[in-house]
């Protein structure tokens, strides 16, 4: 029987002269669109967040916007990092996108889907740094006349929502803790929306041992990622990967705002997401948390129907 090869299962190889990954070329992107055709019901524009990293974001609006009394209402802003495990992926990666528009328009909302840089050419914590420089970004064109118009002209960044899936729930979790000591006003966190979170740790939970195998997320494949993400000569139980083994946060985490929390029972993760539940609830916490006993990591990216309960989990929260 063959070794198992995670660099095969994610069709990539490493590099570790230079430390940089060969990543597959065909993954589905979506190119920006800002003259929707009749029915669209958003569109959307990349723009540069900081040219030193490279880093941009796609920003995204629904073409019908709200109003009062013949005024356009400001709708509330969410700041979006996707998923892909610390390596892989885009602002621009179809299942990214295709998620970030369905909630512009069902919500409505103004998104700032980021393209924050990826591992392992950028370990953590780089990507909690992007994370900042986006709602720092965000916070400067609302306050700038000749800022990015639609998030000057039509978002309310009194209400802004950090949201991630997978790796992005561990990013909006840190640079949420960071943006929570921060001035940032008129920019206020709202709240932070996790939705199947990625943590790990050494000791094996019940649900990865349960799910070692997972067609998607095998154990091999998880530890791969976090070996490409973490800082060099760290382990699982770095406080990146794994909160709950960290003390030091806990006085910080006392002042976080609202959390939602999703996850799906058969997620490997799913032990780790519900922990770190616990322990924000212990720090005193508000949090909505959202398990469903059915369901595999990433279910909502390819099944419509959890899409949509997602959807309306995630616009219940906002609204």
């Amino acid at each position: 029987m063959s070794k198992f090869d995670p660099y095969a299962h994610l069709n990539i190889s490493h590099d570790p002269a230079t430390d940089t990954l060969t990543r597959p070329a065909t993954t589905p992107t979506t190119p920006t669109n800002t003259d929707p055709t009749p029915g669209d019901p958003v569109v959307f524009k990349d723009v540069t967040l900081n040219p030193e990293t490279r880093t941009w974001a796609r920003i995204f609006r629904p073409t019908k916007l709200p109003s009062n009394d013949n005024t356009v209402a400001r709708l509330p802003i969410i700041i979006y990092f996707h998923h892909g495990g610390w390596i892989l992926l885009s602002a621009a990666d179809a299942a990214a996108h295709t998620n970030c528009s369905q909630i512009t328009s069902e919500v409505p909302v103004i998104i700032v889907s980021v393209n924050y840089r990826l591992a392992p050419e950028s370990r953590l914590p780089a990507q909690h740094h992007d994370a900042l420089d986006a709602i720092h970004w965000v916070r400067a064109q609302a306050q700038d006349p000749k800022g990015e118009n639609w998030i000057r002209d039509y978002a309310d960044v009194s209400r802004c929502y950090l949201y991630g899936c997978g790796c992005g729930g561990n990013i909006v979790f840190f640079s949420g803790l960071k943006a929570y000591q921060l001035q940032l006003e008129p920019l206020k966190i709202s709240g932070i929306i996790m939705n199947q979170p990625m943590f790990g740790g050494l000791q094996r939970t019940n649900s990865e041992l349960r799910f070692a195998t997972d067609q998607l997320l095998p154990l091999p494949v998880l530890d791969l990622m976090w070996d490409m993400a973490l800082p060099k000569s760290t382990d699982r139980n770095h406080p990146y990967c794994n909160p709950m083994a960290d003390e030091v946060h806990r006085d910080l985490i006392k002042r976080l705002g609202r959390c939602l929390v999703i996850g799906f029972g058969g997620d490997p993760m799913i032990d780790r997401q519900q922990e770190f539940v616990t322990m924000l609830v212990a720090c005193g916490v508000r949090v909505d948390a959202r398990f469903d006993d059915l369901g595999f990591h990433n279910v909502d990216f390819v099944d419509s129907r959890r899409a949509a309960a997602v959807l309306n989990i995630v616009k219940e929260f906002i609204i």
